[in-house]
């Protein structure tokens, strides 16, 4: 019977990033991630393919924004750009030291640095749109990630894999109970136009004519579940509340509350952490846009965490991305921000689409 690490292994290679021979594989994640990112190499390299590691040590991202001039922070490798441009594949792992590391670093020089990395981040989501490079972003279990979900490490561990179902004898098998789900809200969605969303303080609409809804199964992010799509970029109208803390690289922002015209985020408060929600989105032109709204699908993750990895795809839940618009789904907004954000509705709360009700109480109704 395979281990726990072996079968995560497994799925990642195998269904997420479907790996094949002689392809270029890259994985990525902390030197706390070593069991994991040990078992992908192996697997992979049974599978023939070419695996390569970049295994990031506790403090460098610190140390950087902390000393790096603005030049520094503008530059972007000529090495990591040609990565970019031959890798086929990225198993990328979340497994930090401390989700805090960054909270008093000063906002604007993470902004600087966001925004030199919009060329990467349109050639990544190009690769991807035209099937020419495959990734996936997961996360191993450490003390840190436990400690923000209010967990201990055996508690939290358990909750991550029976987030991604690994818990399940064939978690594959599994997956594909959730894209099916999702099959269904996408054709009902397919031949709709207006989005309204209707929550506590939240009355927002948007237009997705003409705009492709994805199915997240377990091939990007895993654990997955949800359906996204863009927005008409100047359709999104109104105003929203965010029901948890909006979570970026570390920083927590309590109760945001926006309002748009014409696509564009005109207001936004929070009771805290307003100082740095105002420097990412305004850290360029694209940021006060919407680049991506998505209804939550994984009824198997309940609970907050302060991991959007999980937290977006608690079944019940849409969510909304400020910034940079997936080019698959025909989104257009281009940023170096994609920051995601949470809205409940499974106590209370409804989706509406050419005026009829079909999501209620986190339910879909169709």
């Amino acid at each position: 019977m395979k281990s726990l690490i072996e079968k995560y292994a497994d799925v990642l290679l195998n269904y997420c990033v479907n790996i094949k021979k002689d392809q270029l594989l890259a994985i990525r994640g902390s030197s706390l991630a070593t069991p994991l990112i040990n078992e992908i190499y192996k697997q992979a390299l049974l599978k023939g393919a070419h695996p390569f590691t970049r295994v990031v040590i506790d403090g460098l991202d610190e140390t950087y924004y902390k000393y790096a001039s603005k030049a520094q922070l503008n530059f972007i490798s000529p090495l990591q750009k040609y990565e970019f441009d031959k890798i086929d594949a990225l198993i990328s792992i979340m497994s930090s030291f401390n989700t805090k590391a960054l909270m008093n670093i000063d906002p604007k020089k993470q902004a600087i640095s966001a925004k030199a990395s919009v060329p990467l981040m349109k050639k990544m989501m190009k690769r991807t749109a035209d099937g020419t490079f495959s990734w996936v972003g997961c996360l191993y279990p450490t003390h840190a990630s436990a400690q923000d979900a209010g967990m201990s490490l055996d508690d939290y561990s358990d909750f991550v894999h029976s987030a991604c179902r690994l818990d399940k004898k064939d978690p594959v098998a599994e997956w594909k109970k959730t894209s099916k789900y999702n099959a269904r809200i996408i054709k009902y969605l397919s031949r709709k136009k207006e989005i309204r969303v209707v929550a506590k303080d939240t009355d927002l609409t948007y237009n997705v004519k003409g705009r492709k809804w994805i199915n997240c199964d377990g091939n990007n992010n895993f654990p997955d579940g949800e359906v996204f799509t863009a927005p008409i970029e100047n359709s999104v109208n109104g105003k929203i509340r965010f029901t948890f803390p909006a979570v970026y690289r570390g920083n927590e922002v309590e109760d945001v509350r926006i309002e748009f015209k014409d696509g564009k985020a005109v207001k936004a408060t929070a009771a805290r952490g307003e100082k740095f929600l105002h420097s990412m989105l305004d850290m360029d032109k694209g940021s006060r846009y919407i680049g991506e709204v998505a209804i939550g699908t994984n009824f198997g993750i309940t609970k907050f965490t302060k991991n959007i990895l999980f937290d977006e795809k608690i079944g019940g839940t849409i969510h909304m991305a400020f910034g940079q618009a997936y080019p698959e789904s025909g989104g257009k907004n281009v940023s170096g921000l994609h920051w995601d954000m949470i809205c409940d509705l499974r106590k209370s709360g409804g989706l509406y689409a050419d005026g009829e009700l079909f999501f209620k109480n986190g339910k879909f109704l169709k």
